[in-house]
């Protein structure tokens, strides 16, 4: 009876929509299409929310109505429930499956259809007694079933049949059929036609009925596989996999767990066929207690133990997937999961201590994810609904939704309550302006109202009622729910809280009392829908309510049995279609104003505060973590043969902890062979986003890691536009500086590099980049884009930034550098200016000579391309070649280029006898190939921290290295113009970078490259291959002096060399790498070139003596990438190993520059001691440390022992005929000066031999002063005097035979000087040379003497 009136109100109610459809039409003047969407917006916008309380009650929650509504059938108890788009299943306590379908427009039908077959014979013509080989007389189409009209039942109380069986009378094509509807055919397996032939021997004919589902809007039973046995004990249901299909009805899997842990999936669910046909069994590895599908094609489970499974493989062929994957539970101390919730590329999952946790990563193509992140409140279950929307029940068994999901940030951004009217009530009762409630209250809303604000504060709103009479009788609650009693265990009648200080407006006739002691009733306490405030029993008049407000922590906001409202156990939000961008009043975070009533009693203040406390660490409404995504579209370059671009989705994913601590992974999802597959790189492990010149795309840029490093082979990607590629670029850079720690502009000490393309690298050192042991290796590095286009950078320690264009251009950086290790200042901005570069662009056009035409651009097979590159290798058109990206543009036209190098004639042709010859400028007879030179030229604009510095072009720049705690009131900064002359930059400062002038260095030829090193050495090479040495460079005398001429390696030519403060490394045209030996600061010049490497094309020298390169090519690169360009380090250089040891390979290819030459970053040290090295530098900087800690360098004993050091004597070979031995005349003063020590710091305390000669004074043997050694007792208590009893073995020493070195000292003025040390064992200068011997303490810094 019930469902008959509920569908003839939904007749009715359609044909009122119909009949305002009618008159809309007949309407002129109105915008008819409109109104139509109002009058069906009840039909087709509505969805439902679905939920079940602890007592099995089935309650469902209308978009459009905003309120709750049981289910009409009372009788009704589920245990779970899961809805779909259109559809809900549910199980029951009596272990069935129930479902139900939302109410449509469009009724299911579904036909059954069988066939009657004949043969025909001679005697009765077509009749129904065949062959025994023939099918049966009424079967299916195929004929192997036999199907007579009286086996067709309804498989269940759902269908009814909509009339009797008709034959079809329209044949397979569509014509009608005039005979019957019966179709002929030579034999059964033949094709069958309406037309009746000679040869016909038999006949068939359809018959067809038609069944409707008529329980749409109503919980109904499917049918069971076998009647006679009981239903399949499932505890849990879920479906899923509707939008797998594009097809209008929508396929539904659906996914059922038994009590046994066993797996089931329904098949046959189809659109005509809602109810499915039969249950499949999927092995499971391990017993399973919760199952999840989502929308598409992800599957989770959660087994007994609490971990995880995800089954992989699901489509439309293969419903049921392929294999299973255990996946991890989040990391909790205790237990595992028990709940887990899966979208359309989302999964939510509970643990056993009700923590709330979201699964980063999940899609399609990978659909057991990345990693767990932990998400503020405690809930007992979640539930993930259409577009990703999050519902859940919570720990105090109130309804809540996560608010703020959207496709970006899929984690939301926090909880808010379901704040939804229930019960029966039909109207919805708003309160009024300033919290008035007018009306009266009956006896049974002896509660408290209050609000659930998404802060935590909420107020507790009372109304003022007369107490409740003692004799009512209380409501019964089942003592076997444990939830139910321990909510009503501990009830206490409670005095009334103190009013708060402020008081609310009251309404029209209400009066402000305070409000009685009362208790909360269970049986009789009304809706917060407003009925109680507004509605009072017949009979019953009760004063006017008064409201006054109280702070209170949230409380449940839920009361008991159907009148007070559900405790939750359960929800589906499945088919409930809300998204982020949804109005939904019962959705949005309740107001001071707002209703809800609470099973809580009223509290006294204190006692109130208290429960506040308790109860807010409870609420689900703090957010503790969150996930961003920013999905895209682009091109992949495929890194396996066959090489092409390939169109992938990506994903970055962007991810905060509880900590704060913010992690993202870059996903790249593409098919191959119809299998979805994914790529994953963890921004943390990115070590450059750098633009590359990718064939067929002008917006590529490579992803490189330390793994794609170590291989050669970066991830490469293509944008669709340039500005989709500078988006993706600055975000990925953004997220990669987030995870590091980078802010800011770079730091003073940071490392520059240049690409082939223009772009400008930095890089922040550690202290373990130039470690001895435990090195950053290179492939680790990380490397951030800086704004601007240079063909060169260079910088030092102290902020000074220079670099040069393509055009030549001077440009200086204008971000002011910080500190390393420093968080910036507030102001240190970049200085931003509009920054200009030009190209020069080269195409060759080739010709070979034939007798009959001359010469002509048809060439051999075996030539290059009549338009090719320098090379020859690839073709280059005018009309194919364009600018190097598309933020060039052309400023010239195509011209011959008649100033080619090796001279052309009047028409810009160079001849050859072959292509792979050497070109000239003149013709001969032998010349049989020519080619000239096409230039165009282009620019780009661009806005970067650069400024520029006017008037001259220059070539090559230099800057002068030094240490970051060195103070200089200016910088020597040396160029190069264009035309090759010198140039010194005057009143460069880090307060002011680009100085104030040039000066011009004269010099008789023109100059190619320039550097400038520790000490103000200068080193330069000319245009003709000379190197050079500039003498007498200092602070006062910036220029210097004049030009020393230094050989260049035998048979080389060097193009470009880099001085650092103890060494000068030289690269040759033939990218061979040189070390300079010998050089001493009494001969900077150094004595010979050491070969050290080959393949390098660029060195740089720092302040530490750290040498790093680029290489052309580097081992591991694989063929197919022919970009040069790869920086490498240096290991193992040090004072004892100038030359290093080792290569470390770094980021590559397609760089073209480095300089090293601003990290003076020093590695820690493991011994204070060897701190005392450092300062052996020949930089001004540390000349006053030469006679300081520079003394007790305890490595200066090596030497003194018999170790192989000692016969390196030899160099000493080389000062007696240099014009830089007599200064040792200056030693006369050293006895009675301080200045002693300077002097004998420099070559005496290195490693050098130097050092023995001076140790083996031929007068300490004779000399009574020996025994003055004895004085050295007193000096007992300093803690270096132990170094001693190193002059004890010095007699047996083969250093004693020596004597005879000092036979050629004799001529020399400078040795009778050496005859003052005789004086030394009377006199008390003795124990000052003596002190210099004895290493001085390093910690306390003071020097010793007598």
């Amino acid at each position: 009876m019930q469902l008959n009136l509920r569908k003839r109100a939904k007749s009715a109610q359609r044909k009122k929509a119909a009949r305002n459809v009618l008159q809309l039409k007949n309407t002129r003047g109105f915008n008819c299409e409109s109104r139509l969407k109002q009058v069906y917006s009840p039909i087709m916008s509505s969805s439902l929310l679905w939920a079940v309380d602890v007592y099995g009650k089935v309650y469902s929650l209308s978009t459009t109505r905003g309120r709750w509504e049981r289910d009409e059938d009372t009788l009704l108890e589920l245990k779970r429930v899961t809805a779909g788009q259109r559809c809900s299943w549910g199980i029951g306590c009596d272990h069935h499956v129930y479902l139900n379908i939302d109410p449509g427009e469009v009724p299911i039908r579904y036909r059954e259809e069988t066939y009657e077959n004949q043969r025909w014979n001679p005697v009765d013509g077509f009749t129904d007694v065949l062959l025994p080989t023939d099918r049966w007389a009424w079967s299916d189409l195929t004929g192997g079933t036999a199907q007579p009209l009286h086996s067709f039942l309804l498989p269940s109380n759902s269908w009814e049949w909509e009339g009797d069986w008709y034959v079809d009378q329209v044949c397979a094509g569509g014509d009608p059929i005039e005979t019957g509807g019966w179709e002929y055919a030579v034999d059964f397996p033949a094709n069958f036609s309406r037309e009746k032939k000679w040869n016909s021997c038999v006949c068939r004919r359809r018959w067809i009925r038609d069944r409707i589902y008529k329980a749409r809007g109503s919980w109904t039973k499917i049918p069971l596989d076998h009647p006679k046995q009981p239903p399949l004990p499932l505890s849990d249901v879920s479906c899923g996999g509707w939008e797998m299909s594009d097809q209008p009805g929508r396929y539904h899997f659906l996914w059922g767990v038994s009590q046994q842990g066993q797996v089931w999936f329904r098949s046959g669910i189809l659109p005509q066929v809602p109810e499915g046909q039969c249950w499949e069994q999927v092995e499971a590895p391990r017993e399973v207690a919760q199952i999840s599908a989502g929308p598409g094609d992800l599957l989770w489970a959660v087994l007994w133990d609490g971990q995880l499974l995800v089954r992989t493989g699901i489509c439309l062929d293969s419903p049921t997937g392929s294999s299973w994957v255990v996946v991890d539970s989040p990391p909790v101390k205790e237990g595992g999961t028990i709940h887990v919730a899966v979208g359309v590329s989302v999964v939510w999952a509970v643990t056993k201590d009700y923590k709330v946790w979201f699964r980063r990563g999940v899609n399609s193509h990978n659909p057991c994810g990345s990693g767990w992140i932990s998400i503020g409140g405690e809930m007992m279950m979640v539930d993930v609904g259409l577009n990703d929307q999050v519902w859940g029940v919570g720990e105090d068994r109130g309804l809540y939704f996560r608010k703020g999901v959207t496709p970006s940030e899929p984690s939301g951004r926090g909880w808010i309550p379901v704040s939804a009217q229930w019960g029966h009530s039909k109207e919805m009762v708003q309160p009024s302006a300033g919290c008035e409630f007018g009306g009266q209250v009956t006896n049974a809303s002896h509660g408290s109202v209050l609000t659930c604000e998404d802060s935590g504060d909420t107020e507790l709103l009372l109304t003022t009622i007369p107490p409740r009479p003692q004799d009512t009788p209380k409501a019964f609650i089942p003592t076997s729910d444990s939830f139910i009693s321990s909510l009503v265990a501990d009830r206490e009648p409670l005095r009334t809280p103190t009013p708060s200080p402020k008081k609310p407006p009251q309404g029209k006739g209400s009066e402000s009392t305070p409000a009685p002691m009362c208790n909360v009733d269970l049986d009789a306490a009304q809706s917060p829908q407003g009925e109680a405030s507004s509605l009072g029993r017949a009979g019953d008049v009760g004063p006017p309510t008064s409201v006054a407000t109280y702070p209170l922590g949230l409380e449940p906001s839920l009361g008991l049995g159907e009148e007070d409202g559900p405790v939750w156990a359960w929800i589906s939000g499945g088919g409930c279609d809300v998204d982020h961008t949804a109005q939904m009043t019962w959705l949005r975070p309740a107001d001071p104003c707002s209703t809800a009533l609470s099973i809580a009693p009223v509290e006294p203040e204190a006692s109130t505060a208290r429960k506040a406390e308790t109860t807010t660490s409870k609420e689900p409404v703090e957010r503790s973590a969150s996930v961003w995504v920013r999905k895209g579209s682009m091109r992949w370059w495929r890194d396996w043969k066959p090489y092409r671009w390939v169109d992938v989705g990506v994903a970055l994913e962007q991810s905060t902890n509880v900590n704060g601590k913010r992690d993202a992974i870059f996903f790249i999802y593409f098919t191959q062979y119809d299998e979805k597959k994914y790529l994953h790189v963890f921004i943390s492990d990115v070590t450059v986003l750098v633009p590359v010149l990718k064939e067929n795309s002008h917006h590529a840029f490579a992803v490189y890691t330390s793994d794609s490093t170590k291989q050669r082979w970066p991830l490469i990607l293509s944008a669709q536009t340039e500005k989709d590629m500078a988006d993706w670029l600055s975000l990925l850079a953004g997220c990669c500086c987030e995870a590091r720690g980078i802010r800011g502009t770079p730091s003073r000490q940071a490392l520059w590099s240049v690409t082939s393309k223009g772009d400008v690298m930095v890089h922040e050192p550690s202290p373990c980049l130039e470690a001895p042991a435990h090195t950053l290796p290179c492939d680790m590095m990380f490397w951030l884009q800086v704004p601007g286009h240079l063909r060169c950078v260079e910088s030092n320690s102290l902020g000074v930034v220079w670099g040069i264009g393509y055009d030549g251009t001077a440009w200086v950086y204008s971000g002011s550098g910080s500190v390393a290790e420093e968080e910036p200042p507030q102001g240190d901005r970049c200085i931003l200016h509009t920054q200009t570069d030009g190209r020069t662009v080269y195409i060759y056009e080739n010709q070979r000579w034939n007798p009959v035409t001359g010469y002509t651009d048809k060439l051999l097979p075996t030539d290059r391309f009549p338009w090719s590159d320098d090379n020859g290798f690839t073709e280059c058109t005018k009309s194919t070649t364009h600018p190097p990206s598309p933020q060039w543009s052309w400023v010239t036209e195509w011209a011959v280029d008649l100033a080619f190098s090796g001279g052309t004639d009047k028409e810009g042709w160079q001849y050859a006898a072959d292509f792979p010859v050497t070109f000239h400028g003149n013709k001969s007879l032998k010349d049989f190939v020519r080619r000239r030179r096409w230039v165009r030229k282009c620019k780009i604009t661009l806005t970067a921290p650069w400024q520029e510095v006017p008037p001259i072009p220059l070539s090559d720049i230099t800057v002068l290295p030094c240490l970051a705690q060195s103070s200089m009131e200016q910088v020597s900064v040396w160029g190069l113009s264009d035309k090759g002359d010198v140039l010194c930059r005057l009143g460069v400062t880090p307060q002011n970078p680009a100085g104030s002038s040039w000066l011009h260095v004269g010099t008789d030829q023109p100059f190619k490259s320039i550097s400038i090193g520790g000490g103000h050495q200068v080193w330069a090479i000319a245009r003709d291959r000379a190197v050079f040495y500039r003498g007498s460079v200092s602070a006062r005398n910036p220029a210097g002096e004049c030009w020393y001429h230094i050989p260049s390696p035998p048979k080389q030519s060097l193009r470009q060399l880099s001085v650092g403060r103890t060494s000068v490394y030289a690269v040759d045209e033939n990218s061979n790498l040189w070390y300079r030996q010998g050089l001493t600061p009494s001969y900077p010049q150094g004595s010979a070139w050491e070969l050290l490497s080959n393949n390098v094309t660029k060195v740089s020298v720092g302040p530490l003596d750290q040498v790093w390169v680029i290489a052309d090519w580097v081992p591991g690169c694989p063929s197919e990438l022919s970009v040069p360009g790869a920086v490498c380090h240096r290991l193992g250089v040090g004072p004892m190993q100038p030359k290093g040891q080792s290569w470390d390979y770094g980021i590559g290819g397609g760089w073209q520059h480095i300089s090293v030459r601003g990290n003076s970053t020093e590695a820690l040290r493991a011994t204070p001691a060897l701190t005392g090295s450092t300062p052996r530098s020949p930089l001004p900087a540390t000349t006053p440390c030469s006679p300081l800690p520079a003394r007790p360098v305890l490595t200066d004993t090596t030497p003194r022992s018999p170790l192989p050091a000692r016969p390196v004597l030899t160099d000493t070979t080389p000062r007696s005929p240099l014009p830089a031995r007599p200064v040792l005349t200056d030693t006369t003063p050293r006895s009675p000066l301080p200045a002693r020590p300077v002097l004998t710091d420099t070559t005496p305390r290195s490693p050098l031999p130097a050092r023995p000669v001076l140790t083996d004074t031929t007068p300490r043997s004779p000399l009574p002063a020996r025994p003055v050694l004895t004085d050295t007792t007193p000096r007992s208590p300093l803690p270096a005097r132990p170094v001693l009893t190193d002059t004890t073995p010095r007699s047996p020493l083969p250093a004693r035979p020596v004597l005879t070195d000092t036979t050629p000292r004799s001529p020399l003025p400078a040795r009778p000087v050496l005859t003052d040390t005789t004086p030394r064992s009377p006199l008390p200068a003795r124990p000052v040379l003596t002190d210099a011997r004895i290493p001085l303490s390093q910690e306390n810094g003071n020097s010793v003497g007598l």
